[in-house]
């Protein structure tokens, strides 16, 4: 399979979009960090990170009050951007919980191509997964990022999305790149503009996800959230708050 130039960018930015912060903090977190800090940027070790040689905008993310919630505010207008949070555990915990809304969706997205591989919202888990496990092309991308970073990189991604069309439970691979999986939480039928918890039992997803690859639970190495609409040009706004691992 012969990736397209834009393609490959895309595949490099995907992976080293949560070792940047990574690399620009002394030390990581034993566990995650609220949001909320002085002012409405967001508190470290909390941190905004794109794609490598970004031109594009990025996405806008603060830290605002609503409905009674301290809430994170991530706003994508034709832009990429995620907030990544990095971690250090000694044993990866076995659920992430948090509240989290739209209230403006994607109505062009179309995560199975990559013309519209937008997410108005989306939490996201970064594992570890041993290099030596990663089928072959990526493997190589995979090795290429590490080399223009200088540093390990996480190898698999889970990310819980917000989808205008795809039903509750999909699952699917990123059109630009296997490291990148999916589950769709809210669908089009969820109403916008209200909170909704979610309780995920992120091992027991990676293990279904890439259990083909990967038959032990690697490293938890970072939480992300984010909202790109660059792809189709379009705008977006969701909440998200009350992000937290638990046993």
């Amino acid at each position: 399979m012969r990736l397209h130039h834009n393609g490959r960018m895309r595949i490099l930015g995907l992976l080293i979009h949560s070792l940047l912060i990574f690399s620009a903090l002394a030390a990581e977190a034993a566990t995650l960090q609220p949001f909320a800090g002085t002012g409405s940027e967001p508190a470290a070790p909390w941190r905004v990170v794109g794609l490598p040689k970004q031109t594009k905008p990025f996405t806008r993310f603060s830290v605002v009050s609503l409905d009674g919630h301290q809430a994170l505010r991530v706003e994508a207008e034709h832009s990429y951007g995620n907030l990544v949070h990095p971690l250090s555990l000694a044993q990866p915990p076995h659920h992430l919980a948090w509240d989290w809304r739209v209230e403006e969706p994607i109505p062009a997205a179309d995560i199975h191509t990559r013309s519209g591989e937008d997410i108005a919202m989306k939490v996201c888990a970064l594992w570890d997964m041993p290099i030596d496990q990663v089928p072959f092309i990526e493997r190589q991308l995979l090795r290429v990022a590490r080399s223009q970073a200088g540093e390990a990189l996480p190898a698999a991604t889970v990310c819980y999305i917000w989808d205008p069309h795809l039903p509750i439970g999909t699952e699917a691979t990123s059109p630009f790149t296997g490291r990148v999986r999916y589950i769709v939480l809210r669908g089009p039928d969820e109403a916008l503009h209200h909170w909704v918890h979610e309780r995920r039992d992120i091992a027991t997803d990676f293990l279904r996800l890439f259990g083909n690859e990967s038959h032990d639970l690697p490293a938890l190495v970072g939480i992300a959230v984010g909202a790109d609409s660059d792809n189709t040009k379009s705008h977006s706004l969701g909440h998200a708050a009350q992000v937290q691992l638990e046993p």
